[in-house]
């Protein structure tokens, strides 16, 4: 029987951080192109561990893979190798995430191979595609990375905010050279990808969107499992890889702002922060009604015996994997309208989309006062995920792309 992996052309997939286990945002995002593409495709991954855990993984990669490049990256040195771009003039992604062996992988993986397509998971991947034997490339931004850093910015004291500004500045920069050297670009929302063409112009042909999914057979609420909660008090929940700033900047806003006006209507309830890696300042909330659980080996018993999930995220780019997984899991979900945009949800219906800090605390507490109407906010939520959030849906695009490319500027 013919390899149904040999129906296109090998494929070099480059990825800032280890695409297995898909346990945090980019992960998710990026292990679902690896089985996407691994379907059709002998598959050649060059990566980055950044994280002693995912050694571990670096084996289970052969599933997908048939060959890989695992080259460890320890964030402290990186940040120390960054401070080169301050020298060179280049954003400081740059240098954080440059590696002279993945290069030589690349360069003699390609050669041997014949591989002639490449797909680089986010943008300073990008740095790795200018080797011969390429013909066709395709950059997943994921989102704009740049506006993230200036958004950084302007919550920075300087000269903080001054180095953010200037990532934000240079990383631009990098990000339109990289966008005209490729065949597609792509982002994870029509919002992003309009914004990325506001600040590149010359781009908008080669610009699309390739929205995140949800894999509703794993995230479904027949595998909740037993509730890990102490019976009797209301729950609300906020998951996610809880050393990312975007992350911490909502929970000790919710926790230190929202949770003592919600707890004034109703005083049993408890926030529960549920994610891997919490910063000092995570740990820092944990005390009276809040509790911080640090990894979790499952995340599904938590977000369906929550009362109610919470994304009040005010620093957001791109789809939150994490609001779709508890749509997916029947879920009520309130979410700050920063988080929401790109949703294709109804507000009220398969969830509540909160404008600020009071809309946020009025919708709470009525879900936990009211868990009928939680109950059907989440029967609406599943069917919502379901009907628009498939993966495999989405990721087709990357099969479309390989066979009919963009011209590209070069």
């Amino acid at each position: 029987m013919a390899d149904p992996r040999a129906s296109l052309p090998p494929v070099l997939y480059l990825v800032h951080r280890i695409p297995y286990p898909p346990n945090k945002g980019d992960k998710v995002r990026s292990f679902n192109i690896l089985r996407q593409l691994a379907r059709t495709r002998r598959v050649f991954l060059g990566t980055f561990v950044d994280h002693p855990d995912d050694r571990q993984h670096v084996a289970r990669l052969g599933e997908w893979c048939e060959d890989v490049c695992a080259v460890e990256l320890d964030p402290r040195f990186g940040r120390i190798k960054s401070l080169r771009g301050l020298l060179t003039g280049e954003a400081l992604s740059l240098p954080y995430y440059r590696s002279a062996r993945l290069a030589q992988w690349v360069r003699t993986t390609v050669a041997q191979h014949g591989i002639t397509q490449a797909v680089a998971f986010s943008g300073p991947m990008a740095q790795y595609l200018d080797v011969p034997g390429l013909q066709r490339r395709i950059v997943d931004f994921c989102d704009v990375d740049s506006a993230k850093w200036t958004q950084y910015a302007a919550d920075r004291p300087w000269p903080m905010s001054w180095l953010y500004r200037r990532e934000g500045d240079r990383l631009l920069a990098f990000e339109r050279r990289a966008a005209m050297a490729s065949d597609a670009s792509l982002f994870v929302t029509e919002a992003e990808a309009a914004l990325f063409i506001r600040s590149a112009p010359e781009a908008r042909e080669r610009t699309q969107v390739m929205q995140n999914g949800v894999d509703a057979d794993f995230f479904s609420p027949a595998n909740g499992g037993e509730s890990p909660y102490p019976a009797g008090d209301p729950v609300i929940v906020f998951s996610g890889a809880m050393d990312y700033w975007p992350n911490i900047d909502a929970v000790t806003w919710f926790a230190t702002e929202l949770l003592p006006q919600i707890r004034c209507s109703v005083p049993e309830a408890r926030f529960w922060i549920v994610g891997m890696n919490p910063a000092p300042a995570v740990q820092a909330l944990a005390g009276e009604g809040i509790t911080v659980t640090g990894t979790v080996p499952d995340v599904r018993p938590y977000i369906a015996h929550a009362d109610v999930v919470v994304a009040p995220l005010r620093i957001a780019r791109g789809i939150q994997n994490k609001v779709l997984e508890a749509m997916a899991m029947a879920r009520p979900v309130v979410v700050s309208a920063e988080a929401a945009v790109g949703l294709s949800a109804r507000k009220g219906e398969d969830c509540e989309i909160a404008q600020n800090g009071e809309e946020a605390v009025r919708m709470v507490t009525r879900l936990l006062q009211d868990p009928d109407v939680g109950c059907a906010m989440g029967a609406a939520a599943r069917r919502c995920v379901v009907e628009n959030y498939s993966w495999q849906a989405h990721l087709a695009r990357l099969d479309v792309l390989a066979k009919d490319a963009l011209p590209r500027a070069r």
